[in-house]
């Protein structure tokens, strides 16, 4: 979609504070490296082994197109334009995010996945690769990094504060494909599904999590958000932005508009005039013991008052239920 030019042009209008292009993954940087002359290793060479004639051949152009794509775009741009890269953390991303940066990107969003044989990785060793790959692109990068993450690690808010002094912000989180079993050919398929609206509460709950634990870490929710209240919530559980990407393509780009006219409204219904009085609203999930004890008491007192004994009714029926006097 944000490949478009017009499309571009319909978010911008619409309000979209920044925009994401599409992905470049991972084997289209093994690709590019191989027809640039460089030795790829067995598991490069196994990467591109999976992918079938025609898309391998097209994968060289697809890297060079993207960078034009840059160079064309940030030209006709007002809002802050993101390139998207998608792959683990073996890879060697640093030349390619070099030229992006030369061709106009203005921050990169990493999209992260690990894809290890079960018993390859301990989830130690997940979390520290990642720890290490933003090291090394920190190094490099004279722009922001976003990274975006998946539901795979044992304690994002852990990672969050390792990851603290290496990105400018998490996204919360990565949408990984839905798959499904074919019947008939007994292969794994992709069910290409989006995101069903409202379906918020696994972000929620993460952002609560992780701005609580590292509140210094810009956060943007990412999967579900649909409507005006989805963008308050993400912003109350302690995100500073939210990503819309299902809600376009079922919507289109006006769907925008009026999320920043709904937000708008809220805040002025609340008697709000900034996000900044929006974000001092936030809930806090629990710092203290005694905060706990205290939602344990009420939790506890509301169950035992619904469960307090009623006056019993007394029933006569005949041997069929019919209900003969109360």
């Amino acid at each position: 979609m944000t490949a478009s030019f017009q499309n571009r042009l319909a978010l911008e209008s619409a309000g979209a504070g920044a925009i994401v292009l599409p992905s470049l993954f991972e084997e289209h940087l093994v690709a590019w490296k191989r027809d640039n002359g460089a030795e790829l290793d067995r598991r490069e060479q196994q990467r591109l082994s999976r992918i079938d004639g025609p898309s391998r051949a097209g994968l060289l152009a697809d890297v060079d197109r993207y960078l034009e794509t840059f160079a064309g775009a940030r030209a006709g741009s007002d809002v802050p334009l993101l390139a998207s890269l998608s792959g683990d953390c073996a890879s060697d991303w640093g030349h390619l995010t070099d030229l992006l940066q030369q061709a106009g990107a203005e921050a990169i969003e990493m999209n992260l996945h690990h894809r290890s044989r079960a018993g390859e990785y301990e989830p130690g060793d997940a979390e520290e690769a990642v720890v290490n790959l933003v090291k090394t692109l920190a190094g490099t990068l004279d722009i922001p990094l976003f990274l975006k993450l998946h539901r795979e690690y044992t304690s994002v808010s852990y990672l969050a504060r390792r990851l603290s002094s290496g990105v400018q912000g998490l996204v919360l989180y990565g949408r990984d494909p839905e798959i499904d079993i074919s019947l008939h050919s007994f292969r794994l398929e992709s069910a290409g599904r989006r995101y069903r609206p409202s379906s918020l509460s696994p972000v929620l709950r993460e952002l609560l999590r992780v701005y609580g634990h590292c509140p210094a870490m810009p956060l943007t929710g990412c999967g579900g958000i649909s409507t005006p209240e989805d963008v308050i919530k993400v912003l109350l559980a302690g995100a500073d932005a939210a990503a819309v990407v299902s809600a376009i393509y079922r919507e289109g780009p006006e769907v925008i508009a009026n999320m920043v006219a709904g937000l708008r409204q809220f805040l002025n219904s609340h008697g709000l005039s900034s996000l900044e009085q929006l974000r001092a609203r936030r809930p806090l999930e629990f710092c203290s013991d005694r905060e706990r004890v205290l939602e344990f008491d009420n939790r506890t007192s509301e169950f035992a008052s619904r469960n307090q004994p009623h006056d019993r009714l007394t029933v006569k029926a005949d041997r069929w239920g019919h209900v003969l006097s109360v």
